[in-house]
This record gives structure tokens, C-alpha cells and sequence, in this order.
């Protein structure tokens, strides 16, 4: 029971790093982050049926431990501007900020009981999901009372209001029931999911909000950053089904709903919907083949539904039509925090993944796995301002690792991730003159244990 708290304390503190598949992780468990998130079709330790439900019913009754050190290096550069905020214009210092928080370190647990022979249930606790940026240096010229008697100045910090960033952590508890029934393993999920989040440095965004536009732009915005953490709840479904089409063939499909999550009502101006962030859908499909007793190859598919989040989804450029930003608009729904407020953008994520399992011949307690994925990066050129904040947008993982079997059916296993830069530019939202480039690399080491 210590050992289940003090996972679910590590997660909700440091999982806010987990920004690669736009803000999910590549895989889930030691073993599958070695193949890049690929293999949901051949399982091998309790952890799997958080990727697919299924799995439990193809395994020994089991427990499985892991933490990953994570590093993700995120920074934004912005270009010379014309306007130097003037104008009306918001204009960002020019030159390369990088996000202070490098390292953190992400647990998980799972553990699996048969029930007879063809039946199993299996509990996880891990995170999946999150973003996190802490930018400590960089400053803002712009004119903070428009054309009031105050005249353009230079503030510190990435927005002009300090330091700046934002932390989303995500855990997910999970207890799956799998039933195996000749070649077809069926596996269904209840999800609960709890997410932690804080910003600081928004302040100057208060005139955006709906709750400022509502009070006719005489009460600034109350939860928008700087409030401490909130926490969110929320639950849903995970379904998922495992086919052994032959000898050598294994056909897999997982799917989880969205997840209706409470709001953050310490930040409900900053979010779409009055503080709503919930949890989107994702479908994957997976392939296993053996190539012989020794090698197996897996392919898999895995789309995220960002688009069916507003807060997420939702076009920055909507802020013109908030009243308070003067450009003519007229519906306070735009506003951030309103109805349909303005977001980050995000469009839906595919990635492609590809593993292999070798164990050679002759080395009956070792085995090595490698994998590649690609994917999409959800941010558009028109969206970079905001997703300083989030800049999700790594689309490569190279993987390797093993997995050796010591005494007593103990296995320990590693992986290794390495995603090299990906970046997006594109013109900034508050100045048409100044370009603002996004970019992130990854490094991650994780240790698991199985007995």
C-alpha cells in the first residue's frame, strides 16, 4: 500500500513532463517504451493492459514496478519585430528562452491475478499525460494601458508578468477484467483519471477573458494564473481486444473513451468552457508477427482526438472576437474562459509504430528490443504564442532496450528513448511583424521490474 501511494505522489507531482505524442507519453510500461509504444498485439507484463484491456488474460499472475527519468529540452525563439510593441502591438524580447525544469522522474505499477484459466484482472496506476514549461528568463514590450497616458515599456518574463509556465500532471487508475475465448481475448476498463495544474505568468492575458469582458473591463480576470495547483477528476471507459489469427499472426485494437474531467476552477478564465480540460480519445491497432521463435515484429497505429477538446483544440485566433482585444469582435464566447474560448489549436495526432522482440539463440534469460515511431505534431503556425506554453511538438522516438530473467521468474528491463529536435514557427499572434519559432528534444531512461 506505501508503495502504491508513493507512485500515485510521484505521479501527480513530476508527470507533467510527458509531452511527445502531443502530450502523451510514446508507450507505457519499460517493455514497450522499448519498442516505441508498438506490440499491444503481445503482451508480456501485467502494465500492457493499460495500452489494451485485453492482456491480462494472456499472462501469469504478476506485479511490475517502473520509474523513468525523464528530460525533455523545450525552448522558443522569437525574431527582431518592427513594432517593439508598439502599435498595439505585443512583441516578445528577441533571442532563445529555454524552459528551466529539465529532469523529472515518472513511476508506474500494475499487478495481474489470474482468476482460472481463461480470465484475469489486472490493476495499473501510471501516468500518461502532461506538459511542462518553466521559463524564468525573456521579457515583453508592449503598451500596458493601450492608449492611456502609460506609454510602451519592456516587463519582465516570457508574457510580462514574471515567471512563466505551466505544470499538467495526469494519473490514471485502471482495474481491467479479460476473458480469453479461443483465439479471441476480450478485455473491458473502467478509467478514473485525476490531473493537477498550476500557471504562472499569464497576467497579461486578463484583458482576453470573458469574465473581464462580462464586468464591461473594470474587474480583472480572478482565475486565470498564479492560483497555486487545482485537481480535476473524472471517469471513463477503455475496451480493447486481442486476436491470435495464427500460428505466427496476432491482431490487436484498443479503444478509450474521452474523459469528462472536472473543471479547474482556479484557472476557469484560462481554459474554454469555464475552466474545462478533459481528457481526449484515443484509438489504437497493433500487429504482431513472429518470425520465429526468436524474433517478432510489431507494427501499431495509435490517434489521439485532440480536436474534440475546446480548450485544447480551439483556434488561438479566436481572440479577435473577443470584444476587450478591439479588433471588432463581438462574442464574449471567445474570450478565453467562455463558452468556446480561444485555445491552443491542437489538431489530432496519428503516429506509426515499429518494434522488434529478439531473443538469440542461446540466450534463453535475455531479450532485446528496439523501435521507431513517427508522428504528427499537432501545433499550427498560427497557433506558436500560446503553445510556448505547451510545445508538444516532438514527431520521432528511437528506442532500445532489454529485458532479463533472474531467479524466481524476476525480470528487470530498461529502455531507452531518444527524440531528436522538432520545431514550428510561424508569425506571432500579437505581432504580425515578429516570428516565433517552438522547439523540443527528449531523452529518457527507464527501469522496470517484474515478479
Amino acid at each position: 500500500m506505501k508503495a502504491l501511494t508513493l507512485t500515485a505522489s510521484l505521479l501527480l507531482v513530476s508527470a507533467g513532463a510527458n509531452a511527445t505524442n502531443g502530450y502523451f507519453t510514446h508507450g507505457i510500461g519499460t517493455h514497450n517504451k522499448a519498442q516505441a509504444g508498438a506490440g499491444i498485439a503481445q503482451p508480456s507484463q501485467a502494465i500492457d493492459a493499460a495500452s489494451n484491456p485485453a492482456a491480462g488474460a494472456l499472462l501469469d499472475s504478476q506485479w511490475n514496478a517502473g520509474i523513468a527519468l525523464f528530460s525533455p529540452r523545450r525552448e522558443y525563439t522569437a525574431s527582431t519585430s518592427l513594432a517593439n510593441g508598439n502599435g498595439g502591438a505585443f512583441t516578445l524580447a528577441p533571442g532563445t528562452v529555454q524552459s528551466e525544469s529539465n529532469w523529472f522522474a515518472i513511476p508506474y505499477v500494475a499487478k495481474n491475478w489470474r482468476l482460472n484459466e481463461d480470465s484475469a484482472i489486472t490493476f495499473s496506476l501510471y501516468g500518461r499525460g502532461g506538459m511542462n514549461t518553466n521559463y524564468t528568463n525573456g521579457s515583453a514590450s508592449f503598451d500596458p494601458d493601450g492608449p492611456g497616458p502609460a506609454g510602451v515599456g519592456s516587463y519582465a518574463g516570457t508574457f510580462g508578468s514574471g515567471d512563466t509556465g505551466v505544470n499538467l500532471s495526469q494519473m490514471f487508475i485502471e482495474v481491467a477484467y479479460a476473458a480469453q475465448l479461443d483465439s479471441v481475448t476480450l478485455g473491458v476498463s473502467p478509467v478514473v483519471a485525476i490531473q493537477r495544474f498550476e500557471a504562472t505568468g499569464l497576467g497579461a492575458f486578463s484583458p482576453y477573458t470573458a469574465s473581464f469582458a462580462t464586468s464591461g473591463g473594470t474587474i480583472p480576470a480572478a482565475n486565470l494564473t498564479n492560483n497555486g495547483s487545482d485537481y480535476s477528476y473524472g471517469y471513463g471507459v477503455k475496451a480493447g481486444v486481442i486476436w491470435q489469427a495464427t500460428e505466427a499472426l496476432s491482431l490487436a485494437t484498443s479503444f478509450q473513451s474521452k474523459i469528462t474531467m472536472s473543471e479547474f476552477d482556479k484557472y476557469s478564465d484560462l481554459f474554454a468552457e469555464q475552466g474545462s480540460f478533459d481528457i481526449p480519445a484515443s484509438f489504437k491497432i497493433g500487429s504482431s508477427y513472429a518470425i520465429s521463435s526468436q524474433l517478432s515484429i510489431h507494427l501499431d497505429g495509435e490517434r489521439t482526438f485532440y480536436s474534440d477538446v475546446a480548450s485544447v483544440s480551439n483556434s488561438s485566433s479566436l481572440v479577435f472576437n473577443c470584444p476587450t482585444a478591439q479588433q471588432g469582435g463581438m462574442n464574449i464566447s471567445n474570450c478565453a474562459g467562455g463558452a468556446n474560448g480561444f485555445g491552443f489549436g491542437w489538431s489530432d495526432v496519428d503516429a506509426v509504430k515499429f518494434g522488434v522482440t529478439w531473443q538469440p539463440e542461446g540466450m534463453d534469460n535475455t531479450t532485446f528490443r528496439g523501435g521507431y515511431s513517427h508522428a504528427d505534431q499537432p501545433i499550427s503556425s498560427g497557433d506558436v504564442l500560446l503553445n510556448i506554453l505547451a510545445p508538444g511538438v516532438i514527431e520521432q522516438h528511437f528506442t532500445l532496450g532489454l529485458s532479463h530473467q533472474l531467479a524466481n521468474k524476476q525480470v528487470l528491463s530498461v529502455a531507452l528513448m531518444y527524440a531528436p529536435e522538432s520545431s514550428v514557427e510561424g508569425t506571432s499572434l500579437f505581432d504580425p511583424t515578429q516570428t516565433i519559432e517552438l522547439s523540443m528534444s527528449q531523452f529518457e531512461l527507464e527501469v522496470g521490474f517484474s515478479w
